[in-house]
C-alpha cells in the first residue's frame, strides 16, 4: 500500500544560522546575500572564526530552509559553514535553491569532494595553507573540476604561506581554471604587506579583504 505523501520524511539539515547581510568576500563582495550556515566541520583551522558552527544549530527541513530564505527577497544565496558538504543533504539543498531561481555560491573548505555539486552553483574552494594546520586535508582532485564560474581562495597567515600558495599557483596552474583570491588571516598578516608581494611578483590573483569585518567586526549574523 503506498505511503501517503504527508508520511514521507522530508530531507533535513542541521542549520547553525540563516541571515541577511552583504557578501564580504569573493567576486560577489558587497552584494546583499542570504547566508545559510550549516553546522559541523571536519577541519580545525588555526584561524577559524566560525567555531560556534561546529556544534550549535537546529534541524530544519529543506522546505523550511527555503521558506526562511524567501523572506529576505534577495537574489543571492551563499551556503557556508562550518563545512557544508559534510552534510549529504547539502547537495539537494543547493539544487533546490538553483531550481527556484537563486544565484547560489558554495563556500567549501576543500577537503570534501565537489564533483556532485549542482553545475549552476559557483563553488568557492578554500585551499588550506600549512599555517592553517590542515594543508594535508586538501583534496587536490577538486582542482580538476573547477570552471571559470568557480573561485579558489587562500587564507594566508604569513610570508611562508604566501610562498607556498605561489608555488601551488605555478604548479597547478590554478589561475588558468578560475579566479584566485588571496586573503589575510586577520591579526596575523597585514593586507598592505600581501598587496606589496602580489604587485612585486605580478601574481594573477585578486587581493580580498573581509568587508563584513570592516563594517561590523566579529559579530555573528553579519
Amino acid at each position: 500500500m503506498p505511503v501517503p505523501n504527508s508520511a514521507v520524511p522530508q530531507l533535513s539539515l542541521r542549520i547553525n544560522e540563516i541571515f541577511h547581510s552583504l557578501q564580504g568576500e569573493t567576486s560577489r563582495a558587497g552584494l546583499p546575500t542570504v547566508f545559510i550556515r550549516l553546522t559541523g566541520c571536519p577541519l580545525r583551522c588555526t584561524y577559524c572564526d566560525t567555531s560556534y558552527a561546529f556544534h550549535e544549530g537546529e534541524t530544519l527541513t529543506l522546505p523550511e530552509i527555503l521558506d526562511k530564505v524567501a523572506q529576505f527577497h534577495t537574489r543571492y544565496v551563499t551556503v557556508t559553514g562550518g563545512e557544508p558538504l559534510a552534510q549529504k543533504n547539502c547537495l539537494p539543498l543547493l539544487q533546490q535553491l538553483c531550481d527556484v531561481g537563486y544565484s547560489v555560491s558554495l563556500e567549501t573548505g576543500g577537503a570534501m569532494d565537489i564533483s556532485k555539486v549542482d553545475a549552476r552553483v559557483s563553488r568557492i574552494l578554500d585551499i588550506k595553507t600549512p599555517d592553517s594546520g590542515e594543508a594535508e586535508k586538501n583534496r587536490w582532485k577538486n582542482l580538476e573540476l573547477l570552471t571559470p564560474q568557480d573561485e579558489v581562495k587562500f587564507v594566508l597567515c604569513g610570508e611562508e604561506d604566501y610562498r607556498w600558495a605561489k608555488q601551488v599557483l605555478s604548479e597547478k596552474r590554478v589561475a588558468d581554471r578560475c579566479p584566485v583570491l588571496l586573503s589575510v588571516s586577520q591579526g596575523q598578516l597585514e593586507p598592505a604587506r600581501l598587496a606589496d608581494w602580489i604587485l612585486r611578483d605580478n601574481l594573477p590573483v585578486r587581493l580580498q579583504i573581509q568587508l563584513h569585518k570592516h563594517l561590523w567586526g566579529e559579530g555573528r549574523g553579519k
